[in-house]
């Protein structure tokens, strides 16, 4: 585990509240635990946003470099595996 770096955060009301309803409540051990599991979802959230950013990119540049196919293709390809 990384060392630990005390940080002083002002947040609104509505999300004090929050922090404090869930550690009453016995959901987490403490609000630092709360802002902690926050973090977590946040920073997953930025490396899947990264990674859609990055599969556009590719997109983009195969379109540009003419890598792509005809629509009717597709369809046709995947009819051979998705059969109605």
């Amino acid at each position: 585990m990384q060392p630990a770096e005390k940080l002083s955060i002002t947040i609104p009301a509505d999300m004090a509240r929050i922090i404090r309803d869930k550690v009453s409540a016995g959901r987490y051990s403490s609000n630092s635990e709360v802002i902690r599991e926050a973090l977590r979802g946040w920073i997953e959230r930025e490396r899947s946003l990264a990674a859609m950013d990055a599969a556009i990119a590719r997109g983009v540049s195969d379109s540009e470099s003419g890598r792509v196919q005809e629509i009717g293709d597709v369809r046709e390809e995947m009819r051979k595996y998705f059969k109605p």
